[in-house]
């Protein structure tokens, strides 16, 4: 029964929505150490990783879902601002941070919901 708690569409696919918010955060944090970084190209989550998230999400198939992996790659839409060829731009970077940032924190309270639901519904206390 439990299993079936932790299979479900929603909860499956915040886990995963996590994933890719930890691995944006990686992705951020190299941008902005290589800054200065001449011809660095910046990185990000593949953009189609959300494209088959919603999918995945619209023909709720938690398995299809489970499947999903998120990874890095070039950012192919960033322009070089200067001769050097480093495609990170501090203010993208900074803004990107406090997103994923927000992002994170309300897909850990969604999972963190799911889980006070599951220790009221054993403890009949929520605290």
């Amino acid at each position: 029964m439990i299993d079936a708690l932790f299979s479900q569409t929603n909860y499956v696919a915040v886990k995963k929505m996590l994933d890719a918010t930890a691995l944006r955060h990686e992705a951020i944090a190299s941008n902005l150490a290589n800054l200065e970084t001449p011809h660095y190209q910046r990185r990000d989550v593949n953009s189609s990783f959300a494209t088959e998230l919603n999918q995945a999400m619209g023909a709720k198939d938690a398995a299809r879902i489970q499947g999903l992996q998120p990874t890095l790659a070039l950012d192919t839409t960033a322009v070089a601002n200067n001769r050097d060829g480093n495609t990170v731009q501090l203010e993208t970077e900074l803004l990107n941070l406090n997103q994923n940032t927000i992002a994170h924190t309300l897909e850990t309270q969604l999972v963190t919901g799911q889980l006070l639901r599951l220790r009221l519904a054993i403890t009949g206390r929520s605290a």
